[in-house]
């Protein structure tokens, strides 16, 4: 498939519903053996289009200038290390990714896409970013795969720029969002809730405004049954005007680094819940798609897929 023709521009936007932030720089290339399944940013769309729930025309190549955008919450000196390669072995081996020019221009799309599909989401009611969900990325580092913390810069750039009082972050990667958490620490204007395996990376959490640790092989039914009980009680707490959902599928039974027991079927009832109380609310949603790591490529896309999948059942 030639992903050059799955962009559209701003005029064509107009006429769909459901818009997804797309770059080919997404698929980053990486060492040989890395385990992070980078081939997941390709087979999304290329699945979404051949299965007809989507068209090309909902997928759109993020614009805005990532690297002004990631200062919105960024360090400027943690920013000028990135860009000038002076990380400590350390720092880099924490971020997970070999640093390069390459993937700055990654993150930098990353950043933009999730931003411009929240600022469509305010206009439409949904939108999406295939990548993004960079969660564990903090002010001042990175770790764990992330840079750049995407949904908090999104989440920054909306209180900037279009005058909400509240936004709600709902975390349901396996892992704490611990930096969007550390973000927003002390900025009662996002309120971060994160649902996650309690003896699993990061070692180190932070404090987010909800944080329901879960035991080791949390099935399907106690997950979904806390899901269906904390989230509307937060809702009416919070009042959000706006909704960033991290959807990552690492909770799945098969995930080499979840360690919960959820099925394929329980993570789409998951993305049902919380696409559904947004509807209901008609508060707008924005979702990037966290982590994944189950040794099969196609049961990561097939249940990143699902959110999708859903959300045009819920939103058509």
């Amino acid at each position: 498939m030639v992903f050059s023709a799955i962009f559209v521009s701003t005029i064509d936007l107009l006429f769909f519903m459901i818009y997804i932030a797309y770059s080919p720089s997404y698929h980053h290339p990486l060492p040989e053996g890395h385990r992070f399944p980078m081939d997941k940013y390709t087979g999304i769309p290329i699945q979404l289009i051949k299965e007809k729930t989507f068209t090309s025309h909902n997928f759109f190549e993020p614009q805005l200038e990532g690297d002004q955008l990631a200062l919105l919450v960024h360090s400027l000196e943690y920013m000028r290390k990135l860009k000038n390669k002076e990380l400590t072995k350390t720092e880099e081996r924490r971020l997970g990714f070999p640093l390069n020019n390459g993937l700055l221009r990654r993150e930098e799309l990353i950043v933009a896409g999730t931003t411009q599909a929240a600022i469509l989401a305010m206009e439409n009611g949904v939108g999406f970013n295939v990548a993004g969900g960079t969660h564990h990325a903090h002010r001042d580092y990175g770790e764990g795969y992330c840079i750049y913390n995407d949904i908090a810069v999104a989440s920054q750039y909306l209180l900037n720029t279009n005058e909400l009082k509240q936004i709600l972050v709902v975390d349901l990667d396996v892992h704490q969002g611990n930096g969007t958490a550390s973000i927003f620490a002390n900025d009662d204007r996002v309120f971060t809730f994160s649902m996650h395996c309690e003896n699993n990376f990061p070692l180190r959490k932070s404090k987010s405004n909800l944080d329901i640790p879960l035991d080791h092989l949390t099935s399907d039914s106690e997950y979904l049954q806390i899901l269906q009980k904390e989230l509307p009680k937060l809702i009416d707490k919070v009042k959000p005007d706006f909704i960033f959902f991290q959807s990552g599928v690492d909770i799945l039974t098969n995930d080499t680094l979840g360690m919960l027991n959820v099925t394929k079927k329980g993570c789409a009832d998951r993305d049902r819940i919380v696409l559904e109380i947004a509807h209901k609310h008609q508060i707008p949603i924005t979702a990037s798609m966290g982590g994944g790591y189950a040794s099969n490529i196609e049961d990561i896309i097939d249940a990143h897929c699902n959110t999708y999948r859903i959300a045009k059942e819920i939103y058509s």
